[in-house]
């Protein structure tokens, strides 16, 4: 395959690249602030959350790989990628709009089963929408501005996830919406939080569509550069499986340890926070002070969404300075120690100040691994293989789905807050495991 070196982009074209992801991670961090608190209202018990929240993983390992492999493939009128942004858009927005009336079913099935079942669908069109974008970073940008693309889209991804984590606390603290509801029902302020989330979901992919070239075919053969793999099928990725570069083997491990620490966040913070903090009974679903803790999950999470963006700001240039495994190790490190601090913390604002870590290992866990990994990967299987990593986001979840709850249950007595700091000794591991890494 003849070399060739991709023209650099500028800051503005990496950005308008990237703003599809702000709509993507506002609807994640909707989902992540209030699924748990939306499905304990419609009746489910805490050692099931994570149960529930198994369709998220799940849709996702399915989905990604086909997806990657497929838009590697393809090319009309939209581009490459794009025709899949539009389709997960379309559909998540959907979902999110329909998800807190879930109830409205109630006389065809258990409102629970459908809110999960919504879920699923949110969580596969998240990733119809999501995986394309990192293939597009690779790409679009020469190698050199990997690290400055992801660093990007991780402050953009900031940037949605604090909208979408604080929004439900703004409706309804400030804009007078209601925050109470009958028991079985969904507050207003959470509810019209999902319908913004939808619209903003929406807006965001067609900037990114509108606004960013992709190289055609053509562009790309006069570059220099071949299309491999084309007469591959999709049972061709258990072969890349088997042919995967070691380093993206060795960062596997990492990301285990990481996203069971983060699911488990996820999963617990809300009936954790609730029963630590706010003192509220662990059966008290509906009350004032159940749906003050979950608005107040909302506000922590934007908390290190928001410090998540502004530290991947700096992440290409303390990369430059200690390499991108030490980098990525400190962050880990610091997302550790936040969490841990969090069974020691019985006032909601100190809470903040354990956020701070957390931030900082969520934007290097965003970043650095797809840094690390895109030197490793042929560009012509770019979308198949980041597929194919996400396998070491999605079978971590999977993982903590089916053993959290009745760890919480049976090991933990029902307390959920040791799950958070379960989490937080998992991300210890995963920085230690940074170490072992060799980078090509």
């Amino acid at each position: 395959m003849k070399s060739f070196t991709k023209p650099r982009l500028s800051l503005a074209q990496i950005f308008n690249m990237s703003v599809g992801f702000l709509g993507i991670q506002f609807g994640f961090a909707l989902q992540n602030g209030n699924a748990s608190r939306i499905l304990q209202s419609f009746g489910a018990d805490v050692e099931q959350l994570s149960w529930f929240w198994l369709a998220a993983p799940l849709t996702g390992m399915i989905v990604q790989p086909i997806i990657g492999f497929y838009s590697d493939r393809t090319w009309n009128i939209l581009g490459r990628r794009k025709p899949f942004f539009l389709t997960g858009a379309i559909l998540a927005a959907s979902a999110l709009f329909f998800f807190p009336h879930a109830g409205a079913l109630a006389g065809f099935m258990p409102p629970v089963i459908v809110g999960a079942s919504i879920m699923m669908m949110m969580d596969a069109s998240f990733n119809v929408s999501m995986e394309p974008f990192r293939a597009l970073v690779a790409d679009n940008l020469p190698e050199e501005q990997n690290t400055l693309g992801f660093s990007i889209q991780t402050f953009l991804i900031g940037i949605g996830a604090v909208a979408g984590s604080w929004l439900p606390y703004i409706l309804g603290e400030w804009a007078g919406i209601a925050k109470d509801a009958e028991p079985g029902q969904i507050p207003d302020n959470v509810t019209y939080s999902f319908y913004v989330g939808g619209t903003v979901f929406l807006l965001a992919i067609l900037w990114t569509i509108v606004s960013t070239k992709e190289y055609s075919p053509s562009e790309r053969e006069a570059m220099g550069f071949q299309e491999e793999g084309q007469e591959d099928t999709l049972f061709s990725v258990f072969r890349y499986i088997q042919e995967m570069p070691f380093t993206m083997r060795q960062l596997g491990v990492v990301q285990f340890f990481s996203w069971f620490g983060l699911f488990m966040m996820w999963v617990f913070s809300t009936p954790a926070i609730a029963h630590h903090v706010f003192n509220v009974a662990s059966d008290d679903h509906s009350s004032t002070g159940f749906q003050d803790a979950g608005n107040w999950v909302g506000i922590m999470f934007g908390v290190y969404s928001a410090v998540s963006a502004i530290y991947a700001v700096f992440l290409p240039q303390i990369a430059k300075k200690i390499g991108n495994k030490a980098t990525h190790a400190v962050s880990l490190l610091a997302g550790g120690i936040g969490l841990i601090s969090i069974y020691y913390i019985h006032d909601q604002y100190l809470l903040i100040a354990s956020m701070v870590g957390v931030g900082m290992a969520w934007a290097s866990i965003l970043a650095m691994p797809y840094a690390i990994l895109s030197g490793s990967i042929p560009l012509a299987k770019m979308g198949v293989y980041m597929g194919i990593f996400n396998f070491f986001i999605t079978i971590p979840q999977i993982v903590s789905s089916i053993i959290g709850g009745p760890i919480v249950k049976h090991v933990f007595g029902g307390e959920s807050i040791y799950a958070i700091l379960t989490a937080g000794v998992f991300l210890l591991l995963a920085a230690t495991s940074v170490l072992w890494i060799k980078e090509k």
